[in-house]
């Protein structure tokens, strides 16, 4: 029981590693016990990580269920792993969806089950390894390990043109990742110790200005794309369109806030004054992606493209909070990447079972779903209030500290109309949400009605169900979650945005 507890975040972050073995293990044909096993060991990974929640404790300057083992001292490898209160929930997050993934796929997914199997199980270790990593050559191993599961999922089992938004996908997010290779590269050899261990470099000191403004960019650009930060968005909307549902949730689900994350750990507290000077530039970034990824949504007629865009405008939030550099700010950006992953996943898991019944996308097609499919209507219902950010829903609370501390920020040159202008991206939000679902749901039966659809079955209920009490938790007692990220909140906006004047190694945090 005791190398349980020690062990207990490497266990959880390796437990579908070993599904995928045993996936592996089997006979091609045996689809049904291929996921079968998929299932099992994706639910394991979320209630072992329970746990990690019950048993998290924030300490300051200290990771919670830390552990770490040399990997190779000459060169500075480690095997460092560790959760502050940010990276908790993004797991947690992370472990939540994977049983929803593989349900959420088990009718539509019919060909190449093997592979497909043990490229989810894969790609869970790959994001709960990245979450959990505290070396930055284990970080980087894994986030490039991310990589081709997704690049699979997209290239065999997406739509028309999956090949090309495969490729599109594939190459955008590693272009980006071998400028941060080469900025790794540059802080080991740069560090006393040849260290790539984060806290040591953390604690190590600032590196002179001039030198961070390009490491941080090298950061930057990595985080920026997998955000996605406009104009680097390019590549979402063909993935997501192309993508399978079950690909579609988990990029919405996780894979994009590793951008976000990337830029909370690693961009802006390994170079604050960097961070600071490039704050308002991304904070316009951040405004300029709610707004145009608001008129975007409205301009599509497919509807996973529609939620794709929606993405962009959600996590313009996301980086609007992080660059305002206030607790209440941060905070909100925060819970903002836990509630985008379950809305938007919720939505695109919806869209996922739309499309199962009725061989389509186009909102053309669509019309009058209410009287035919009354509990479908219903729960897209919940979702699309969640996705506005209604009060008493989990996209309300984020959305509505970042605001206020976008208000209050005194880093942000001009934040009173940053914040006005992002304050649209909710109106505009709430009309192209209540358009889609107007066009999909009411009006006359069009072409997608006359099917004879089926309401939701009972597995689908099943994958629905835990997302509805996510959302309807977290928008009434969502005070849990912020507790958990306190501290680190904390810890980072004092070191970035106090970084103009010296910082004592006694201040620097985590």
């Amino acid at each position: 029981m005791e190398f349980v507890q020690v062990h207990l975040l490497t266990i959880v972050t390796f437990l579908p590693v070993l599904g995928a073995v045993l996936v592996a293990l089997l006979p091609r044909g045996e689809g049904g016990q291929h996921k079968g096993i998929a299932f099992l060991f994706s639910l394991f990974t979320f209630l072992l990580s329970i746990p990690l929640w019950t048993g998290f404790r924030a300490t300051p300057g200290r990771y919670a269920f830390e552990q770490k083992s040399e990997w190779a001292p000459a060169l500075g490898f480690s095997y460092h792993v560790g959760l502050d209160g940010v990276a908790l929930l993004l797991f947690l997050l992370t472990a939540f969806l994977g049983p929803i993934v593989v349900l959420s796929s088990w009718k539509y997914i019919q060909e190449r089950v093997k592979v497909y199997c043990i490229s989810l199980l894969l790609l869970e270790t790959a994001m709960l390894g990245t979450l959990a990593a505290l070396d930055l050559v284990l970080f980087y191993v894994f986030w490039e390990a991310m990589l081709i599961p997704m690049y699979l999922l997209i290239g065999m089992w997406g739509s028309e043109r999956r090949i090309y938004a495969a490729v599109k996908f594939f190459l955008f997010t590693f272009i980006g990742s071998v400028l941060m290779l080469l900025a790794i590269f540059w802080l080991w050899s740069n560090s006393g110790r040849k260290s790539f261990d984060y806290v040591d470099l953390l604690n190590a000191g600032m590196v002179d200005a001039s030198t961070q403004r390009w490491l941080f960019l090298a950061f930057a650009l990595a985080f920026a794309i997998k955000v996605p930060i406009w104009p680097l968005h390019t590549w979402l909307p063909d993935a997501h369109t192309e993508a399978p549902a079950a690909g579609s949730i988990i990029l919405a689900g996780v894979m994009l806030k590793m951008g976000t994350f990337g830029f909370i750990r690693y961009a802006m507290p390994l170079f604050p004054q960097a961070a600071l000077a490039w704050a308002p530039a991304v904070a316009v970034l951040g405004v300029i992606g709610i707004v145009y990824g608001s008129f975007m949504c409205m301009a599509q007629s497919d509807l996973k493209r529609l939620i794709a865009y929606s993405s962009v405008a959600h996590l313009g939030f996301v980086m609007l909070g992080l660059s305002a550099l206030t607790p209440e700010a941060v905070s909100g950006a925060v819970l903002q990447m836990v509630n985008h992953g379950i809305s938007t996943g919720a939505l695109f898991l919806m869209i996922g079972m739309l499309y199962e019944r009725t061989h389509t996308r186009d909102l053309a097609a669509y019309g009058g779903l209410a009287g035919v499919t009354p509990a479908l209507a219903a729960t897209f219902l919940i979702v699309t209030l969640s996705s506005i950010g209604l009060p008493g829903t989990n996209g309300f609370v984020g959305e509505f500290l970042v605001l206020i501390g976008t208000f209050t920020s005194k880093v942000l040159r001009g934040a009173v109309p940053l914040a006005v202008v992002g304050a649209t991206g909710v109106i505009l939000g709430a009309v192209y949400m209540l358009w889609m679902y107007q066009r999909v749901f009411f009006g006359p039966p069009r072409k997608a009605a006359a099917h004879g659809l089926a309401d939701l079955t009972v597995r689908e209920w099943f994958t629905l169900a835990p997302l509805l009490i996510a959302i309807v938790a977290i928008g009434f007692a969502p005070q849990p979650l912020l507790t958990a990220i306190k501290e680190p909140v904390d810890a980072f906006v004092q070191r970035v945005s106090r970084a103009e004047r010296p910082v004592r190694k006694a201040e620097l945090g985590r």
